[in-house]
């Protein structure tokens, strides 16, 4: 073993950052027996150094980001602080002073992960990220390396445990949306201000980089079509179960079936109860990976919280400073297929439509008609009616995104319809 350490720098001390260095003390003889060196946390940079952070040397905390990464004997720097800036900054500027980077920073690699893995690969040096997507759930790996021989076809998942823990609720107690978030926020799940997590942008930060990896195609975050789930009600809950479903905020990335281009969209769907994302109950998160040759593959376990998350950020460590030590690097960027990334208008799938219609004969026909005029087909129909108000459900076979929302348009023309109460897809069959 060589006994001079590999010397890291920690980005950020927060939740995720104290765990890393926690981890790294507590292990550290672990660690330096899997790598093959001893690591040192040579630096801590933080916004507010009189914080007493338990564990931690005060000698190693700066407010100096810049100057830690700037140092030239730090072999791989830890990036935890989130958001864009400085945090692109900050990584490019390590790569140009000679050391690999760990990141779990979501945003930023969705937005800008093509050129940081450009920057990474001019300098020689390492991009890893697992801890971006799904917490400790080894996924980014598996994707782009067990996988790499195989053709993946399909990635549909739960990728917030936030928004999963709400539906949750509202599917097992029947609760509202409303109450659901305040006990997802009483319990520490949720933010003060959820809207990252309950309007989706979270999660399709995730579905980018998954839809990038799986597809060798560059795929960014503005690429992702989003929907959030606040609009989510009992009655939507009702309704799924009535066809034996219930509803998650998937992700879902897909290669077209003529292989010439790809999707990544991110909403509220129904799930049959038979499919295995249906029994991912409370914060967990789960991803399924359909692939020519292997099947289909589900990733299951905690997606977020201070030290699975850490786990993920230590396992890129240790592969970054094992290829340290061999003078290597491990897998860049694989973009060569270079797809298109489809509109969400091309996206072909099952719908269900409630709508509040006038409780007379003919207003089937009618609305049948619409349907059919739009070239969307009807699988079911369920109508229930009083006092001369009615619901009529409809659920289609597969039909395009844009065909659906010509049908909609139409229908709301209609005298007969009083509204529409809800569209929602049916994904997982």
């Amino acid at each position: 073993m060589r006994t001079r350490p590999l010397k890291v720098a920690l980005l950020g001390c927060g939740v995720v950052g104290s765990e890393v260095a926690r981890i790294m003390t507590t292990h550290a003889d672990d660690l330096a027996a899997r790598i093959g060196a001893p690591v040192e946390l040579a630096g801590v940079a933080v916004r507010r150094p009189d914080r007493v952070r338990a564990g931690i040397d005060p000698a190693l905390v700066t407010t100096d980001a810049t100057a830690l990464v700037k140092r030239g004997d730090i072999d791989v720097v830890v990036e935890v602080i989130g958001g864009i800036e400085p945090a692109r900054t900050l990584i490019t500027t390590a790569f140009e002073h000679g050391a690999s980077v760990v990141s779990a920073n979501k945003a930023l690699l969705a937005q800008d992960g093509a050129a940081l893995h450009a920057a990474a690969e001019e300098q020689g040096k390492d991009l890893y990220y697992e801890a971006a997507v799904a917490g400790a759930i080894p996924l980014i790996r598996p994707l782009r390396e067990s996988l790499a021989g195989d053709k993946v076809n399909r990635v549909l998942g739960i990728v917030n445990g936030t928004t999963n823990f709400i539906l949750d609720k509202m599917d097992s107690t029947g609760a509202g949306y409303q109450e659901a978030l305040d006990e997802a926020t009483a319990l520490g799940y949720a933010e003060a201000d959820p809207t990252a997590d309950v309007e989706g942008f979270d999660a399709a930060a995730k579905a980018a980089i998954l839809a990038g990896i799986a597809f060798h195609t560059r795929v960014r975050l503005d690429d992702v079509y989003r929907e959030g789930m606040t609009e989510v009600t009992a009655a939507d809950f009702a309704s799924a179960k009535e066809m034996g479903c219930t509803i998650k905020l998937l992700a879902i990335c897909e290669r077209a079936a003529d292989g010439e281009s790809v999707t990544a969209r991110v909403h509220p769907a129904m799930i049959p109860l038979t499919h295995p994302l249906a029994s991912v109950r409370g914060a967990y998160n789960a991803v399924f990976v359909e692939s020519d040759a292997s099947g289909q593959l589900m990733f299951y376990g905690p997606g977020a919280g201070g030290a699975p998350t850490a786990s993920a950020v230590l396992g890129d460590l240790v592969a970054v400073c094992r290829n340290r030590l061999s003078g290597t690097t491990g897998p860049g960027e694989s973009a060569y297929a270079a797809l298109r990334v489809s509109p969400m208008g091309e996206v072909v799938t099952r719908y269900h439509i409630s709508l509040d219609v006038a409780d007379k004969p003919g207003v089937l026909a009618q609305v049948a008609t619409v349907f059919a005029e739009h070239g969307v087909s009807i699988d079911t129909v369920r109508q229930q009616g009083k006092d001369g108000e009615a619901s009529l459900v409809v659920v289609t076979h597969r039909a395009s995104d844009a065909a659906l929302n010509g049908t909609v348009e139409a229908l709301r023309k209609l005298d007969t319809v009083r509204g529409v109460a809800s569209i929602m897809r049916v994904e997982g069959e």
